[in-house]
C-alpha cells in the first residue's frame, strides 16, 4: 500500500528530532478504550473522530462542528428584563422559571447533533497488541497481534477523514452506524447533563445506500435541513485496504477518488506539513514529566478543534456524545465561562490564527445578539447571550446568567487580546474599537438608573445559588462590577490608542465613575455586599478581577492584602464543591499571585483526578471523590485549556505594563524552558532555567514598538540593542524595538 508505506519516509524526512512534542507525550495503550469519550481524539476543526471500541468492533466515531439542530428556543423571546425583575419583586421566580428555564430540559432542539460511527470487525483483525495515537502529526496507529495495521488521521488542510488497513489476513469492509433517531433503543431519556434521547427529536429516518465499496447515509433534521455521511474505500494489492469518508451540512457529500498513480493518494504530505507548522509555533520544557505531557496533550486537542473559519470551541466541539444521546448540555456555547477558557492557551502559545475564529464568530453575530439586546434589555448597545445556538440565538436556561447583564463584557476581553497580541491595527480598527464601543454603550445604559428606574435586581455571579431566586442580587456582584470596570479600562485603551477627541475620553472616565469599588472585607473579595463566599462553589466569579481581568495584581501593594485574603478564604472553604476546570481556574489565580506552589499543586490534582485515559476533562472527580463531591463524568474541553493556560502564567506574563518572565515557577522545578511563548505587544519571547538559575531570555519584536519587560536576572549582557539605549526603572526595563528585532539578553552571573 503506497501511501502507508510512503508514510515512515515521510516522517523520516519531515520531522525534526528537537522539535516538540516527542514519543512520550503520546496517548499509548496496549488495548482499546471501551466509552466513547476515552477515545483516541483526530481532528480539524472541522470534522472529529474518537477511535475506540464497542462490543466486538473497532469504532470510529464521526463529527462535524456545525452539524447542529438550531430551530429557536420555544418561548424564550417572551423574556424581557423588566418582567424578570417584577416577578423577582413579587416573589414569584417559579414563573420566570418556566419560560427562561424549563423549556432547555423540556425541549430536546436546539442542540449539538452526532455524526455517525464506522464499525470494523475485531475477529477479522485480531488482537490489538499496541493502540497510539501520535500527537506530532495527528495520527492514530492500532497493531495487531497477526499483523494487521490500522491507521487514521483527518485531513489537516480538508474535510476528509483517511484510514486504511495493512496485512489484511482477510477483507473487511466498514460497516456505517447511524444516530438512532426513531427507535431510541440505544439511549436514554435523561436530564441535560445526562443527554436526552435522540429519539425526542422526532427526525424522520435516514436514507442508506450501499454500493461495494461506499456507503452513503442521508438525514433529514427539520426545518428543510439535513446532513450526509458519505464513505468510501478501495481494496489494494498486499492485502491491503484504503478508505476516506466525510459529513456534509445541508449539501450532498462528495469525495474525490484518491489518484494511486501518485506516489501519495491522501494528501498526507500537506497534512504532515500543517501539523509541523503548528508544533514550530513555540515550545515548552518542563521537569515535571506528567503535567508537560498533558500541556503538549491540551495543545493537541486545540488543534484538533480551533481554526480561523470555524465556530467556536463548544462545550465538546467534535467530539459529541456517542452513546445514542444528545451531547451534555446539548453541546451548546456557554459564554458564562466554556467558551471563554477555551481560548486562554492559544494567545500565549501563538496561534493567533485559530483564536481569530472566537472574535470573528462573535462578530459575525453581532447584529443577531444586538437585535437580543434590545428585545430583552430594552435599551441600545450590543450584549451576548450566556447560553446560545451555532447561530447566536438563545437557548435560555438559568437566565441569571444565560442572560446576564455582562456577558459581552468578558467576550470584549478576546477582540482585546487578538489585538493586543498581535498590534494588528487592521484588526483594532474594524473589530476591536467597534465591538467594544457597542458593549461600552450597552454598559452605560445598566448603569443609568433612568434607563431602569424601577428595578429591584440588577446582578449576578456564576452559579451562585443555582437557578433560585436568591441568586439575584440588589446590588452589583464582584463579577459584574469587574467585567464593567474591565470593559471601561478597554474603552479609555481603544480611545487613547488613536487620536480622539477629549470629550470622549473624558465622559468614558467619567462613566468609570459611577462604577463601585469592589466590595470587601476579612473574606477578602465577597460575591456581593452582605453576601460571602460561605461555601466551596465551582465557579470562581468573585475573583474575575484577578484573573483573567487582571485589575487587581500582588504587584500593587494596596491590591496585595486582598488577592491573599481571597486566596486563603478560598482555601479556607475547599474544593469539595468545585469541578475540574475550577482547579485550573485557580492554578491561574495563584500563578498572578506568584504562588508558583500552589499553582502546581492545583495543576496536578486535574491532571490525576479530573481527566479520562484520553486526557478528556470529565468535571468529575474519577477517584471516587478524593477532591470534590462531584464525581460524575460529563465531557467539556474548557478544563483542558484552562490547563494549558496555567502552566503558562507560571512561565510568562504580560497582563502588566511589562512582561514578566518565570514569575510563579514552582520551587520544585529546577531546569525549566520555554520557546517562541507570545505576550502583549506581540513579542516572542523565548527563556531557560538551569539548576535553579534563569540563564537566558530572547524576544522577537514582531511588530516593533516599546519593549518593557521584567528580567529574571539582575544582570547580564545582551546582544541585539546597544545596553546604553536601555531604560532602567524600578520593576523592570525598557528600550524602542524596531520590526523584527531580535534581543537576547544572558545572565551575567553576578
Amino acid at each position: 500500500m503506497r501511501w502507508l508505506v510512503l508514510l515512515g519516509l515521510l516522517l523520516f524526512l519531515f520531522y525534526d528530532s528537537s522539535a516538540q512534542p516527542q514519543a512520550h507525550h503520546n496517548l499509548k495503550f496496549d488495548t482499546l478504550t471501551k466509552r466513547w469519550d476515552d477515545g483516541m481524539p483526530l481532528g480539524n476543526g472541522v470534522l472529529g473522530a474518537l477511535i475506540w471500541q464497542k462490543n466486538d468492533k473497532l469504532r470510529i466515531s464521526l463529527d462535524r462542528v456545525d452539524l447542529w439542530d438550531d430551530r429557536p428556543m420555544p418561548e424564550i423571546d417572551r423574556l424581557t428584563f423588566k418582567w424578570v425583575a417584577q416577578k423577582v419583586r413579587l416573589n414569584q421566580y417559579d414563573s420566570v422559571q418556566r419560560i427562561g428555564d424549563e423549556p432547555y430540559e423540556k425541549y430536546p432542539a436546539p442542540t449539538k447533533l452526532p455524526g455517525a460511527a464506522l464499525d470494523f470487525a475485531l475477529n477479522k483483525l485480531g488482537k490489538v497488541v499496541s493502540n497510539e495515537l501520535q500527537i506530532n502529526q495527528g495520527l492514530v496507529t492500532i497493531r495487531f497481534d497477526q499483523g494487521t495495521v490500522f491507521n487514521h488521521y483527518i485531513d489537516a488542510t480538508a474535510t476528509v477523514g483517511y484510514f486504511g488497513f495493512e496485512k489484511l489476513s482477510q477483507k473487511i469492509a466498514p460497516e456505517l452506524i447511524i444516530p438512532d433517531y426513531v427507535s431510541g433503543a440505544a439511549g436514554t431519556s435523561g436530564n441535560s447533563v445526562e443527554g436526552q434521547s435522540l429519539e425526542r427529536l422526532g427526525y424522520k429516518k435516514g436514507n442508506i445506500v450501499r454500493t461495494t465499496h461506499s456507503i452513503s447515509y442521508h438525514q433529514p433534521t427539520g426545518h428543510h435541513t439535513y446532513y450526509e455521511v458519505l464513505v468510501q474505500w478501495f481494496d489494494l494489492p498486499g492485502n491491503n485496504m484504503i478508505g476516506q469518508w466525510t459529513i456534509s451540512q445541508n449539501k450532498k457529500a462528495s469525495l474525490k477518488t484518491p489518484n494511486f498513480n501518485k506516489k501519495e493518494p491522501t494528501n498526507w504530505p500537506a497534512h504532515l506539513a500543517w501539523w509541523q507548522d503548528y508544533w514550530a509555533k513555540s515550545s515548552i520544557k518542563l521537569p515535571d514529566p506528567l503535567l508537560e505531557k498533558q500541556y503538549y496533550l491540551e495543545m493537541y486537542k486545540f488543534a484538533c478543534v480551533a481554526r480561523a473559519h470555524t465556530p467556536p470551541i463548544s462545550l465538546q466541539a467534535i467530539w459529541t456524545a456517542d452513546n445514542g444521546n444528545l451531547p451534555p448540555w446539548k453541546g451548546d456555547y456557554h459564554h458564562d465561562l466554556n467558551t471563554q477558557l477555551s481560548y486562554w492557551p492559544g494567545y500565549t502559545d501563538n496561534h493567533l490564527d485559530l483564536t481569530s475564529g472566537y472574535t470573528s464568530w462573535l462578530w459575525k453575530t453581532k447584529a443577531i445578539h444586538k437585535k437580543w439586546t434590545k428585545n430583552y434589555f430594552a435599551v441600545p448597545g450590543l450584549n451576548v447571550p450566556g447560553v446560545t445556538t451555532i447561530s447566536g440565538q438563545p437557548m435560555g436556561g438559568w437566565i441569571q446568567y444565560s442572560m446576564s447583564a455582562t456577558t459581552s463584557a468578558w467576550l470584549a476581553q478576546h477582540f482585546y487580546w487578538q489585538w493586543k497580541y498581535s498590534m494588528d491595527e487592521g484588526f483594532y480598527l474594524t473589530r476591536f474599537k467597534p465591538y467594544s464601543q457597542e458593549v461600552t454603550l450597552f454598559i452605560r445604559q445598566l448603569l443609568n438608573k433612568s434607563a431602569y428606574p424601577d428595578q429591584y435586581i440588577i446582578s449576578s455571579s456564576p452559579e451562585y445559588h443555582d437557578n433560585s431566586v436568591q441568586a439575584w442580587f440588589k446590588s452589583w456582584t464582584n463579577y459584574e462590577l469587574a467585567l464593567m470596570q474591565h470593559q471601561i479600562k478597554l474603552e479609555l485603551l481603544s480611545l487613547q490608542h488613536k487620536n480622539v477627541g477629549s470629550q470622549d475620553i473624558d465622559m468614558i472616565k467619567a462613566l468609570e465613575k459611577t462604577i463601585p469599588d469592589f466590595d470587601q472585607n476579612a473574606t477578602g473579595l465577597t460575591i456581593a455586599p452582605g453576601h460571602n463566599a460561605d461555601a466551596s462553589h465551582r465557579h470562581l466569579s468573585p475573583y474575575m478581577a484577578i484573573h483573567p481581568l487582571g485589575l487587581l495584581t500582588i504587584q500593587d501593594s494596596s491590591d496585595a492584602s486582598l488577592i491573599r485574603r481571597s486566596l486563603r478564604w478560598l482555601e479556607a472553604k475547599g474544593t469539595r464543591q468545585w469541578t475540574g476546570y475550577s482547579f485550573c481556574w485557580a492554578a491561574c489565580m495563584y500563578a498572578r499571585a506568584l504562588e508558583g506552589d500552589q499553582a502546581l499543586a492545583m495543576l496536578t490534582k486535574f491532571t490525576t483526578n479530573f481527566c479520562s485515559i484520553n486526557s478528556f476533562h470529565l468535571n468529575g472527580d474519577q477517584r471516587g471523590g478524593q477532591y470534590s463531591d462531584f464525581v460524575y463524568r460529563p465531557f467539556t474541553l474548557e478544563g483542558n485549556f484552562a490547563f494549558a493556560q496555567g502552566i503558562h502564567e507560571l512561565l510568562i506574563q504580560s497582563h502588566l505594563h511589562y512582561i514578566q518572565v518565570f514569575p510563579a515557577i514552582p520551587t520544585s522545578w529546577r531546569d525549566v524552558s520555554f520557546q517562541s511563548l507570545r505576550t502583549e505587544g506581540a513579542f516572542l519571547v523565548s527563556a531557560s532555567k538551569e539548576n535553579g538559575v534563569p540563564v537566558r531570555v530572547s524576544i522577537t519584536s514582531e511588530a516593533g514598538g516599546i519593549l518593557r519587560i521584567k528580567l529574571p536576572f539582575r544582570t547580564w549582557i545582551v546582544d541585539g540593542i546597544d545596553d546604553n539605549v536601555i531604560e532602567h526603572h524600578s520593576d523592570h526595563i525598557e528600550m524602542k524595538t524596531i520590526k523584527g528585532q531580535i534581543i537576547t539578553f544572558n545572565n551575567g552571573y553576578e
